[in-house]
């Protein structure tokens, strides 16, 4: 099965007209306290219980990093990032891109300091393997949802073909009525359910490569598609089996990259579970599941400070470049102190400008990871 961000969105990050909670983000606020090494920690999980009345509660610690979830179908974006916060007894939590639940494949999941690069990859490229089923068109342009038209019409592989190049590029997408756009301050998917006629205006997406990898049978087609933010799957199967003379849905859907997260990232719950076990017995550490929060930054230059620039950066204050070895070009930098990321910033008009300093303490990436990644 297949995935995509906004209950079938392939690259949007809208939220899943079925997955209504609100992304645990919590507080997000850069602090100012002087540069600190990170404090051992203890890896188990299932440390630091408290009895409070009857009940075993468990203090939250800090953990860093990232976790490519390879989401299973059935489960929401907002409970995959639950499950996550529990096994890793996180403070914070959150995830880069809804996946629907009829929707495997990555999942970003962003805990601790690595919630303030979420926009860095929720703005990058996604891949989606997707199946569109020929004959029916369906209101949530899926299989989840009750179909509206029918026809008795097939499309031949060379019709298919021939009209790829059609929704390659920048094309203008309407897109589904069961979305979470909002249409004068209420969301779409709330208006269709009640019923209302959803009136959504075309925008702008880009999809940068879209082929047909399959054709299993006359009523299926298996396709690839690589896509920028915004741009709804479920919209796709549908235009096309309009176009086509028949009509489509999605009836499956797998995400395979989210930015700089591809499949090699991605690691299936069952292998979490397992090694919360391990590290509860002392065999091995939670750490290892974790990449580290930079990797988000892949697209984005890196620039090494001195431990007092770094300083002056980490209380907020802006640092003069001076020296031939000062970077000429302006933008947007992530800034390293000794190897270790401190903060991100804006290089111009001669100054380094901090605009989220990182507080790494705690849990984060072990060696081992960040070495293989």
């Amino acid at each position: 099965m297949m995935m995509d961000p906004a209950h079938g969105t392939i690259g949007s990050e809208e939220a899943d007209p079925r997955d209504v909670q609100k992304n645990n983000f919590a507080d997000m606020s850069d602090t100012s306290q002087p540069h600190q090494e990170p404090r051992r920690v203890n890896n188990d999980p299932r440390a630091n219980k408290q009895q409070k009345g009857n009940q075993v509660r468990r203090d939250r610690r800090d953990v860093h990093g990232w976790v490519v979830l390879d989401k299973p179908i059935g489960m929401t974006s907002t409970q995959a990032v639950a499950v996550l916060k529990r096994l890793f007894n996180a403070k914070r939590a959150g995830h880069a891109g809804t996946l629907d639940p009829l929707a495997s494949g990555g999942l970003p999941i962003a805990l601790g300091e690595a919630t303030k690069t979420v926009p860095f990859v929720m703005d990058g490229r996604k891949r989606y393997q997707f199946t569109v089923c020929w004959g029916e068109e369906r209101d949530t342009d899926d299989i989840e949802g009750r179909p509206t038209a029918t026809s008795d019409q097939r499309p031949t592989r060379e019709a298919i073909l021939a009209l790829l190049p059609r929704f390659t590029g920048v094309i203008e997408q309407i897109p589904p009525r069961y979305s979470a756009i909002k249409v004068q301050g209420e969301r779409a998917y709330d208006l269709a359910r009640d019923g209302e006629v959803v009136e959504l205006a075309p925008r702008p997406v880009e999809i940068h490569h879209l082929t047909l990898v399959d054709q299993p049978d006359n009523d299926r087609a298996v396709f690839e598609a690589e896509c920028g933010k915004g741009t709804y799957v479920r919209a796709l199967a549908r235009d096309m089996g309009r176009i086509l003379g028949t009509y489509g849905h999605i009836c499956a859907l797998r995400r395979t990259l989210v930015g700089p997260f591809g499949e090699n990232d991605m690691i299936p719950l069952d292998q979490l579970e397992a090694l919360c076990d391990r590290a509860a017995s002392g065999e091995g550490s939670l750490a290892d599941a974790l990449m580290p929060v930079e990797t988000a930054l892949d697209d984005i230059p890196a620039l090494a400070v001195t431990r007092a620039d770094a300083a002056r950066l980490h209380r907020g204050q802006a640092v003069l470049l001076r020296g031939r070895d000062a970077p000429t070009s302006s933008g947007t930098v992530y800034v390293t102190v000794a190897g270790r990321l401190l903060a991100l910033a804006e290089v111009g008009n001669g100054e380094i400008i901090p605009k989220r300093v990182f507080n790494l303490t705690g849990l984060t990436a072990s060696t081992g990871r960040n070495e293989r990644n």
